[in-house]
């Protein structure tokens, strides 16, 4: 069973939450986990007009992020194509908060229930589609789970 068509829908359906969720923010910009939430995070800031950046991690041995663009002081709305374990999403809001932004959003299509209590203790807002109640494979959540490597994600940033 899939609850998306493929990540741009996951995006589409995310903005009239987000929408509502932005409302409240000042100057808001979009940050796209690389390389897969980039799909998400274009429909998502096309349809709310906002900017985008894309934040990098290190997936080989101890998880980081490798590359934070300058967010000092913004609220931002970090996207990705969904939570399983929320190792990204931790990542990604523990560096947010290092630098010092203003509110901090998560908007995701997929985060598991069990994994949202504890990403809430970060952000000041968890926007999620589907919550199911225990973590599966994000690929259970796509009819199209086709992925995009880092290049790819990267030249689609650069061309906005």
């Amino acid at each position: 069973m899939s609850g998306f068509t493929d990540r741009a829908e996951g995006g589409r359906r995310l903005v009239p939450a987000v929408g509502d969720v932005a409302r409240d923010l000042r100057a808001p910009l979009v940050l796209a986990i690389l390389p897969n939430g980039v799909p998400v995070a274009e429909a998502l800031a096309d349809a709310l007009e906002l900017p985008l950046l894309g934040v990098s991690l290190d997936r080989e041995g101890e998880p980081r992020v490798i590359e934070m663009p300058d967010v000092a002081g913004r609220d931002v709305i970090v996207v990705d194509d969904g939570v399983e374990t929320g190792t990204a999403a931790r990542l990604v809001g523990a560096a947010a908060r290092e630098v010092e932004v203003g509110r901090l959003v998560l908007a995701v299509p997929v985060c598991p229930r069990q994994a949202e209590s504890g990403l809430r203790a970060l952000y000041d807002d968890v926007v999620a589609i589907d919550r199911p109640l225990a973590r599966r494979d994000l690929r259970w959540h796509y009819a199209d789970f086709d992925t995009i490597d880092e290049a790819e994600a990267r030249r689609r940033l650069d061309a906005r």
